[in-house]
């Protein structure tokens, strides 16, 4: 498991109330979904049998939610949708099953937020972890970030995209 991963595990671990991600890229190039989102590219689809995608991010959203944690995912997409956009959509029922809430706004709905210039995940309402990215999508990196007025910032720019968003069920690509 990467240095990542063990921090977000603990940050989820401890995280007693709400959990919300908000993602603002149309494209991603993490390197341990490149081989699947390229076989997606190919014909492959997922099987809708949780065995046989079920990985350690669905148990700690699982684990998570069964400890009352509040799980959102909010994306902000542009239309028509890239590949990895579809990608992750077609993927997505994954997340649900795990017991997160997912919606999408298209990008054209969003032009009169104020959005932070980069994904984070907020926990707790207080907790930033801001995730960088290289141009072509790959990780730079997590950075934390605990000032109360970024996290207000934050948690108001989710809630604003999150009420215009249409749930995961209801959005279609």
């Amino acid at each position: 498991m990467s240095q990542t991963n063990l921090a977000f595990a603990d940050l989820l671990a401890n995280t007693r109330h709400s959990a919300v991600h908000l993602e603002l890229r149309d494209s991603y190039g993490i390197g341990e979904e490149e081989a699947e989102f390229d076989k997606w590219r190919n014909g492959w689809r997922p099987e809708p049998e949780p065995a046989t995608w079920w990985n350690e991010f669905h148990t700690w959203v699982s684990d998570a939610t069964a400890r009352g944690v509040s799980f959102r995912r909010a994306r902000v997409v542009s239309e028509p949708a890239s590949a990895y956009i579809r990608y992750e959509h077609a993927c997505t029922y994954q997340n649900v099953a795990a017991g997160e809430l997912v919606r999408w706004l298209p990008r054209r709905k969003a032009s009169d937020l104020a959005l932070p210039g980069n994904d984070f995940w907020l926990f707790d309402e207080r907790l930033i972890m801001w995730n960088h990215f290289t141009g072509e999508g790959a990780s730079a990196g997590p950075e934390m970030d605990e000032r109360e007025d970024v996290a207000k910032f934050c948690a108001a720019a989710f809630d604003a995209v999150w009420e215009r968003a249409t749930p995961h069920e209801e959005y279609g690509i």
